[in-house]
């Protein structure tokens, strides 16, 4: 099982593209526990991350979020802008996988 966290300014869009991602991993039958919360709730997340995604309005503290959790073994990546603008929630879910090979 693999388990995807996206965090966004307030966790609204990252949670409609939350549910997209789901619906195509039951498609494709790829077993994924993808969470989707507000950055600043992250912190205090006790939910297990095996991927954390960014939204690209917030491309701006991916430094920062990869310095805090690469170490702990947690891949880190913003979201593609038009995938996440046109909520393709396949293709980010294919780019996330992707991550952990």
């Amino acid at each position: 099982m693999v388990n995807i966290t996206l965090i966004c300014a307030a966790g609204m869009s990252t949670s409609m593209l939350m549910q997209k991602m789901k619906e195509a991993a039951k498609q494709k039958g790829v077993e994924v526990e993808i969470t989707a919360m507000a950055e600043s709730s992250y912190a205090t997340y006790t939910g297990h991350t095996d991927i954390l995604l960014i939204g690209p309005q917030m491309s701006f503290i991916e430094e920062k979020i990869r310095k805090q959790y690469e170490p702990q073994g947690i891949k880190v990546e913003v979201i593609n802008m038009m995938d996440y603008g046109m909520m393709n929630g396949a293709k980010v879910l294919e780019d996330a996988l992707k991550l952990i090979g």
